[in-house]
């Protein structure tokens, strides 16, 4: 696997590659510090599977550069890590065909997650998406409408579930989930073993790639 990681910080990018290290020991990793030296490395090593994209470079807009970038490789991966994480932000890097978007601040482990759904062919969409207030409760009432777009309508989830399935899309533990949803952890794991039955997986990450998956579709079919 050969991925491009594409920002204009090296203490950034020094960061991201220890990510890297540790989920894709093997993999190669190169390194642009601005958009042309971005498009420059692209068209010298056509191998290239995934970019990963700072949107705020120092002679290109990220989007637009995002944008060119899906039309002229379509079969390369790129997933945006960027300091800008509104909504609005956001979901145009979604729709612009980022198949994730992982703010800058995001916990070490919630990013190795998010890499790993991408790698794993999933979409990895960051809960600052969701149409939810700031200081709303983790999973809100649109936060469910949200994700139950994406999942086909027979599929039974109570409504705490879909509160624990948000947060599994999020990366968090059991642990982490009970101390938000303020229950306890076995309650948790029950939750959990009914999500993975209703999506038909056998673990986080499978169900993070169907999840992911299955946003994608209905993104494709809306």
């Amino acid at each position: 696997m050969k991925i491009l990681l594409s920002d204009d910080h090296a203490l950034i990018r020094e960061a991201v590659r220890g990510v890297l290290r540790e989920l894709a020991p093997d993999a190669s990793v190169i390194e642009a510090s601005d958009g042309a030296r971005t498009l420059e490395l692209i068209e010298r090593h056509p191998d290239i599977e995934f970019v990963l994209l700072d949107l705020n470079l120092p002679d290109r807009d990220g989007l637009a550069l995002l944008g060119d970038l899906r039309a002229q490789y379509p079969a390369m991966s790129v997933v945006v890590l960027s300091a800008f994480q509104d909504q609005v932000t956001i979901r145009q890097a979604l729709r612009l065909g980022a198949l994730g978007f992982i703010p800058k601040n995001t916990e070490r482990d919630v990013m190795l997650n998010a890499l790993r759904l991408v790698f794993a062919g999933g979409i990895y969409v960051p809960v600052e998406a969701l149409d939810r207030p700031a200081a709303a409760p983790a999973a809100s009432g649109r936060t469910h409408a949200d994700l139950r777009r994406g999942l086909p309508p027979g599929l039974a989830l109570t409504e705490r579930q879909l509160d624990v399935l948000a947060l599994i899309m999020e990366g968090k533990s059991n642990k982490a989930i009970s101390r938000e949803l303020d229950v306890a952890e076995h309650t948790v794991k029950n939750h959990v073993t009914a999500i993975f039955k209703a999506l038909n997986v056998a673990s986080r990450t499978e169900a993070m790639v169907a999840v992911g998956r299955l946003t994608r579709d209905a993104r494709r079919t809306s």
